[in-house]
């Protein structure tokens, strides 16, 4: 008899959520399971927002070690929070099918909205966020926000603010999806919002057969054009970068997005192509951007955000 498979999770309601949707599939298929909680920095130091570590992955770094070292045998995580780059050891085991990519606003009335003169405040810890809204409404005010998905929904609650922005796929996932919200359509999601993603050693065979499984191909080919477009821009979950790839029928839609840190400068690409050609699309369209003036405009996000 197998030993179960450890998997670890940050201990977040969502991300128990989300570690609990793999244990019963995997139990479902004849796999015993047990989950492992951890706490990673990103949870732990709440008190400015994630751009300002100057790292990437740092929800994921935590799970790595773990896994490394022998604690656990595979990790679940929102894929949006994964590095391109996983660590030498670690690789991709499946995508799960993926859920609403979309952006929210939650609000407390949306008269601002319609006043180009408001000088409304909104909530975001997301630097691509930030970014889009500004684009859209430069004359608002954006703070800070992170925290759990129940501990920003209470902030909101408790503020002055007008509204906060919060990924549909989290709130939906464990029943938080208020009345007051706002579909934002016109904002391009972080690359492979709403994916979940199970990583695995690379040298235990007996997991990655396990986890293959649960894998969802269409899901698995959007998020991995949407993740080297962000790659080829050399961006982390630190830069104003957003992919979206959909499938429909047999031809692919795809919306990047580079922006300025304050929102002035957009640089974007659209694109419709044949699902055949899915291989390197994502590269190609980051280059598309950077020889369109992205390389100077990531420099100067790098700069910005190093000051």
């Amino acid at each position: 008899m197998k030993q179960p498979i450890r998997i670890g999770t940050r201990d977040s309601e969502l991300a128990m959520w989300q570690a609990k949707t793999v244990s019963r599939a995997l139990e479902k298929i004849g796999y015993q399971t047990e989950l492992i909680p951890v706490k990673s920095q990103g949870d732990i130091v709440l008190d400015k927002p994630l751009y300002e570590f100057g790292i990437t992955g740092i929800f994921t770094k935590t799970l790595d070690l773990a896994m490394l070292n022998g604690t656990i045998d595979i990790a679940v995580h929102s894929m949006k929070d994964v590095p391109t780059a996983l660590p030498e050891g670690i690789i991709e085991g499946a995508v799960l099918k993926r859920a609403e990519p979309l952006d929210l606003l939650l609000h407390k009335g949306t008269d601002f909205m319609d006043d180009p003169q408001s000088r409304a405040v909104i909530a975001t810890g997301s630097l691509r966020r930030r970014a889009q809204w500004l684009h859209q409404f430069p004359n608002h005010e954006l703070v800070s926000l992170r925290g759990n998905l129940n501990t920003r929904l209470e902030k909101l609650k408790q503020s002055n603010w007008n509204g906060a922005i919060f990924a549909a796929a989290g709130l939906e996932r464990i029943n938080l999806t208020p009345r007051s919200y706002i579909g934002l359509d016109w904002m391009v999601p972080a690359p492979a919002q709403g994916a979940m993603l199970v990583v695995v050693k690379e040298s235990d065979p007996y997991c990655q057969q396990a986890v293959q499984h649960l894998n969802h191909p269409e899901s698995a080919t959007c998020v991995a054009i949407e993740r080297a477009f962000l790659r080829e821009l050399e961006g982390g979950c630190t830069a104003p970068i957003g992919a979206l790839a959909r499938i429909d029928g047999r031809q692919i839609q795809f919306h990047g997005a580079l922006f300025s840190v304050d929102g002035q400068q957009k640089l974007e690409v659209k694109k419709t192509f044949p699902l055949q050609e899915a291989e390197g699309a994502g590269v190609r369209f980051a280059q598309e951007i950077l020889e369109a003036g992205g390389r100077q405009l990531m420099q100067e996000i790098k700069a910005a955000i190093k000051k």
